[in-house]
């Protein structure tokens, strides 16, 4: 999606806010405790409640993602595993906002700051990719850029959908690779889509509202869209 040549149409384009939880952007969370920066990973915040604001203002689709795995771990894959457990935050070990990456418990949640609101569906995933079949256009903010932002922006364009990363709306805990990834939507005059910066955007949603949603916060996991 390239908004020098195409309009943004609003009844069909959702937010996705890609796994800002505690466990990424607290600290003592799971990155923290990985040794990633999280200072870094909290760089977007104002961006995106900038992006949720205007959004939700115009009745666009919000959608929120977390990354975690079932208490019992029977959906963590081996070399997931040892990949955590060598940077010595493994999956499932407890620490101060609960056990690591786990559903339910306190750092998988997401951050105050961009809490849900009533009607925005919240998807639970154990990998990295948070696409899940829906007839949208994206906007994808969140962390990293490099793993589950990237993840779910191949997908959805493998699957036909138009995309729009937002530059200062995602986050890595290394600058170089925040950077690469982004770089790399565009090649070859915009492979997975177009890149933008989140003030360009907010000037893109002004316009007639979309019709209203259902009322009501769902949480719902991959297990719902691929049977």
């Amino acid at each position: 999606m390239s908004l020098t040549t195409n309009p943004l149409f609003l009844e069909h384009t959702a937010l996705l806010v890609i796994d800002m939880q505690r466990d990424f952007c607290a600290l003592a969370g799971y990155a923290d405790q990985a040794g990633m920066d999280v200072s870094r990973l909290r760089a977007p915040i104002p961006a995106i409640q900038a992006l949720l604001d205007r959004a939700r203002g115009v009745g666009m689709l919000v959608v929120h993602t977390r990354e975690g795995h079932r208490p019992d771990l029977s959906d963590l894959p081996e070399p997931k595993r040892r990949r955590a457990q060598a940077t010595g935050a493994a999956i499932g070990s407890p620490g101060p906002l609960g056990r690591l990456l786990v559903r339910g418990e306190f750092g998988h949640d997401l951050i105050d700051e961009l809490q849900p609101r009533a009607g925005e569906p919240v998807i639970d995933k154990p990998g990295y990719s948070a696409f899940a079949h829906t007839d949208l256009e994206l906007i994808l903010t969140g962390v990293t850029t490099e793993v589950c932002v990237a993840s779910t922006l191949r997908q959805a364009i493998d699957l036909g959908f138009d995309c729009l990363t937002v530059r200062d709306a995602c986050a890595s805990a290394d600058p170089q690779l925040h950077a690469a990834a982004l770089a790399m939507i565009e090649v070859e005059g915009g492979l997975f889509g177009s890149v933008i910066d989140s003030h360009r955007l907010l000037s893109q949603l002004e316009g007639s509202p979309c019709p209203p949603r259902p009322d009501r916060v769902r949480s719902t996991s991959f297990a719902e869209h691929y049977p």
